[in-house]
């Protein structure tokens, strides 16, 4: 396995772009706290901290730009958003450099991010004009009845986004509900709230009023309740345990919600598949962000058939990993970005290792690269009872199950509480869906890992079980954001016997008339 220099001792952001970037948040009412490079333990940055007061004083600003921009013309909200996609692309070279001095992920793996949003924004510009359009569906009489279906904007989002895709999870989430005339007000993760204040930024830039996409500043178990508290609706990415907790407090509330949670994600290695390139595209499928990837594959079911080959190309190319995270595209693995991962890393490495696992790479921490470096690791031989087998690990950590049949893997791949994402490796796309379909997963990649699904904007993506609730993505994705309201216009004659008429004969009437419109086959 070897190495690429990580970032050099004057690699930290600009204090100029730093104080630049703060301006977009409203915070300072509470203690700062310090942020740091997580591949150097550099310090990045005094990160200024939001107070109630603060947090009361961005639902204000937000209410007050949210009126007048739910009364903008979709068309030129739908033009901030292609502005936008420009600017992501155009100034990429600049957020790449905040993602990974905040993540400490690789530059390959930081671009997916600037990929992610440029799709995004792409996509919901070109389809927001037709998903907000007044619908007009048949009336009760048709003609006679008509019927209006308008799309209201919920009011002011919160978008709660994670540490481990700062600009995907923090821009992708706001981008639908701002083009569907909502404020948006995001509680970012400490680690990367300057990516997100970049994106927010950017945004303004290109031409979205102030006021209306701002950030609040702290740790979600000190604002999180006073957020979500204020909102009209909670978008959320993170952890299963807090999954639920948001669920009460929105659920307390009335309010909507949107929940990604975590995932234990298998790949099927059938026994038809081209082996070597599912040994490939399987590295980066299992170590995209070091494995702080909720979508990232962390169990693999081979077929007897091809697993000695499968399993020592896979370990081969895993071993071959460069490791490093200097700002340029030289390192195909970056750093863990907290103590606490690194923790979790080795202790779930380590138990399984004394009750019995086989290490076939990696499993060590790597301190001579940075604090928090940790080797991409392989491990077979793991069983029930080992930590690893069954709670997500969320690091760079994968293991490889021998099966004997496609029954056999679908049914260790559905052997799970979680249910976000999946693989299935075959030569027949026939075959690959059936065996997707029968994965309780909510996608499912056919000879890819993630970014298939992942990266089709106009496809939904969600999971099952205690891998969330909600969808991102496709129109799914924006209609959460909005609510609908029915305006029925009644003309010429009531929806009530004529006058001189019986009930019964009105009955009689009216039962002839949904016969009528069975035969028709009318709605």
């Amino acid at each position: 396995m070897t190495t690429a220099p990580t970032l050099s001792a004057d690699a930290a952001l600009p204090a100029g772009l730093v104080r630049s970037l703060l301006e977009h948040a409203v915070a300072g009412g509470a203690p700062a706290v310090e942020v740091s490079a997580p591949a150097t333990g550099q310090r990045i940055a005094e990160l200024p901290q939001s107070s109630v007061d603060d947090i009361d004083r961005a639902f204000a600003t937000a209410r007050a730009a949210q009126g007048e921009w739910a009364a903008t013309p979709v068309r030129e909200r739908v033009a901030v958003l292609r502005r936008f996609h420009d600017l992501v692309l155009a100034e990429q070279d600049a957020i790449l450099d905040i993602v990974q001095t905040e993540t400490g992920k690789s530059r390959a793996h930081a671009f997916d991010e600037v990929g992610d949003v440029a799709v995004n924004a792409r996509y919901y510009a070109s389809v927001a004009e037709k998903l907000l359009a007044t619908r007009k569906p048949r009336g009760v009489l048709p003609v006679l009845t008509q019927v209006d279906v308008r799309h209201r904007p919920k009011g002011v989002v919160a978008v709660i986004s994670p540490w481990n895709y700062p600009l995907a999870l923090a821009a992708s989430d706001a981008l639908p509900a701002l083009v569907a005339g909502n404020a948006v007000i995001a509680r970012p993760d400490n680690q990367t709230a300057l990516t997100a204040l970049w994106a927010i930024d950017a945004a303004v830039r290109a031409g979205l009023p102030r006021g209306l996409w701002q950030a609040v500043l702290g740790r979600g178990r000190e604002i999180g309740g006073e957020v979500i508290g204020r909102a009209d609706y909670v978008d959320y990415t993170g952890s299963s345990a807090t999954g639920r907790t948001i669920a009460r407090q929105a659920g307390e509330r009335l309010i909507g919600y949107s929940l990604e949670l975590g995932g234990k994600n298998p790949l099927l290695v059938l026994a038809d598949a081209d082996v070597s390139r599912a040994a490939k595209v399987a590295v980066r499928a299992c170590f995209s962000s070091a494995g702080q990837l909720c979508e990232s594959m962390e169990r693999i079911y081979v077929h007897d058939g091809v697993y000695d080959k499968f399993v020592g190309e896979f370990v081969a190319n895993v071993r071959a990993l460069k490791l490093g995270a200097a700002l340029n595209y030289d390192s195909d693995m970056g750093s863990l970005t907290f103590q606490r991962q690194l923790d979790t890393v080795s202790s779930h490495v380590d138990d399984a290792v004394a009750k019995g696992a086989t290490v076939l790479a990696g499993g060590r921490a790597r301190p001579d690269l940075g604090p928090y470096f940790y080797e991409p690791t392989v491990l077979a031989d793991v069983r029930p009872g080992m930590t690893v087998y069954r709670e997500e690990t969320f690091g760079p950590v994968v293991s490889v199950y021998r099966v004997a049949s496609d029954d056999e893997a679908v049914a260790a791949a559905n052997d799970t509480a979680y249910g976000l994402n999946a693989s299935v490796w075959t030569k027949d796309a026939g075959r690959g869906r059936e065996i997707a379909a029968r994965i309780n997963a909510g996608s499912v990649n056919v000879n890819e890992g993630f970014i298939a699904a992942w990266g089709s904007a106009d496809a939904p993506s969600g999971g099952l079980g205690i891998s969330g609730t909600g969808r991102r993505h496709g129109p799914e994705g924006l209609l959460k954001y909005i609510d609908t309201q029915t305006i029925a216009v009644q003309r010429v004659l009531p929806i009530a016997p004529l006058p001189g008429m019986s009930e019964q004969l009105w009955a009689k009437t009216m039962t002839l008339y949904f016969g009528v419109m069975k035969t028709l086959r009318q709605k």
